[in-house]
């Protein structure tokens, strides 16, 4: 049997509107639950509601543990819905400038779409009693998310009716923004993957009781967001994909990430970090992606078996994935999350370490990887190589792209490090886990293959890649083949490129 309605409250410092909008609520004569989330108010919200819950069975309070933001709040109490079983999920503030009365409104009106949002700016004078500042402030966030990003809806406010039946509970995993700018990039999420978005008229009264909590510097972190958000949707679209994450019987409970990964993987939730994520990309998917494809169409056969060991989000290898079958290892989850966003199932995925394979012997026509060995020491690299050699097929290749001491990348961190330093004064500044060995020369990296059963016959630094990587293809022999591991293929000649 289908749950009643939650209509969900975010509470702090709100004792005297927390009690009269409740009983507002309830006066509704509605079948539904109400749930308030208080953040450890000083003025005890959360235990006089708390007091309340033994003469209303159909108020909800959970505590948290102090004032986290009214982004997480919603977060929160999204997720909550969700676990208890609610599929029509009402969000409004406490401080009666969303009125109860529209309630009914907007749980009728808005039962086929997946979200209704109570907008301001359907009828005229919706907003006349509000002061001029805050007039301008509303209608600015308005009209900068409908330039910048597309949405001639209301996405700002925080009335809103989700059919949690229709939406999955990832798509909220993806809403990065812990404050109030989590308003409009959770709608610009559903929006980017094609949910059914619909408005209905309110008309707002200015705060009825208490005082605005929205710090001018909370103001600022969502103009910024705003901008980083249109960037992203150009840069780094995939961000924004929705795609199922993995299942708890596709995660191996016993990797140890001793390296950071998941957390350099994981969504940033700083601006300034989706907007390193969005350059990246942008690097990843305009220099390296047609390098990476030259080298794979070259030395891999078509439809061939192939596995991405250290598959970090994908981004490199879609235009891979339509012509060889790939397979995405990765010990990160965050990674491969990011992966199926990127591969929209193309590509098979599997959590695993590279020093032990959950593969048989022979599995793949080739491996391939960038930016991995050099965060491991020469011993480690040995054991990687020698569990590559054991998932190739005889005859099968290894495309290896390894940033050499001076590549470019390696020079750019070390600048960019250095002004963050000293000159704008930052401390414990790590942009990825630790590069220990870089490529020190071709036969630094020869003799590293050839120890572990594999013949080079490519090495290639220049400017394909603007001087970024060593790039070394090398093929599966006999271990017991020492003729041919000292056998170096021709030097090929890069195709001409359009740099």
């Amino acid at each position: 049997m289908p749950k009643k309605p939650l209509v969900f409250i975010p509470t702090y410092n709100e004792r005297e509107n927390a009690q009269l909008l409740f009983k507002e609520i309830n006066a509704l004569g509605l079948d539904i639950d109400v749930l308030f989330m208080d953040d450890n108010s000083p003025d005890g919200t959360g235990k006089f509601l708390e007091e309340m819950t033994k003469f209303y069975p159909n108020l909800k309070v959970v505590h948290r543990s102090g004032k986290l933001g009214v982004g997480s709040a919603h977060f929160d109490g999204i997720r909550w819905a969700y676990e208890h079983g609610y599929t029509d999920l009402v969000t409004m503030d406490c401080d009666f400038t969303h009125p109860p009365k529209y309630i009914p409104d907007i749980l009728n009106e808005g039962k086929e779409a997946d979200v209704t949002v109570g907008s301001r700016y359907m009828t005229e004078g919706s907003l006349a009693e509000w002061n001029m500042l805050r007039k301008f402030l509303t209608r600015t966030g308005h009209f900068l998310t409908k330039f910048l990003l597309g949405m001639d809806y209301d996405a700002t406010g925080g009335f809103r009716y989700y059919r949690l039946d229709r939406i999955p509970q990832h798509v909220f995993q993806m809403v990065r923004s812990k404050g109030y700018s989590f308003f409009f990039e959770s709608l610009y999420v559903i929006f980017r993957n094609g949910f059914k978005i619909k408005e209905i008229p309110i008309a707002l009264p200015k705060r009825t009781y208490g005082h605005s909590k929205m710090a001018f510097s909370e103001v600022k972190r969502s103009v910024r967001l705003l901008f980083t958000l249109y960037f992203t949707q150009i840069l780094n679209p995939e961000r924004f994909r929705l795609a199922a994450p993995l299942k708890p019987s596709e995660i191996d409970p016993t990797l140890n990430d001793t390296q950071g990964w998941d957390d350099y993987w994981k969504d940033h939730k700083k601006a300034s970090g989706i907007l390193y994520d969005s350059v990246a990309a942008f690097y990843r998917k305009f220099i390296i992606k047609r390098t990476l494809n030259y080298f794979t169409t070259n030395y891999f056969p078509p439809k061939a078996q192939v596995l991405h060991a250290g598959c970090g989000g994908g981004q490199v290898d879609t235009d891979v994935a339509d012509y060889a079958n790939v397979t995405g290892l990765d010990i990160s989850v965050n990674a491969l999350n990011f992966f199926k966003r990127t591969h929209m199932g193309k590509s098979q995925v599997l959590h695993g370490s590279i020093f032990n394979i959950r593969m048989s012997d022979g599995t793949f026509d080739g491996v391939y990887n960038l930016g991995v060995m050099e965060h491991f020491t020469e011993n480690e690299i040995n054991g990687i190589l020698k569990e590559f050699h054991r998932i190739l097929k005889p005859g099968g290749r290894a495309i290896i792209f390894w940033p050499p001491e001076f590549g470019l990348s390696v020079i750019f961190f070390k600048c960019l490090k250095w002004i963050f330093v000293n000159i704008l004064g930052k401390k414990n500044v790590k942009f990825h886990p630790d590069e220990i060995t870089r490529v020190q020369s071709r036969q630094h990296v020869t003799r590293l293959f050839e120890n572990n059963g594999f013949r080079v016959i490519r090495y290639y630094f220049g400017l394909m890649d603007l001087f970024t990587y060593s790039i070394i293809v090398a093929e599966k022999v006999d271990f017991d083949s020492k003729a041919a591991n000292n056998v170096i293929g021709p030097r090929i000649s890069p195709p001409n490129l359009v740099l």
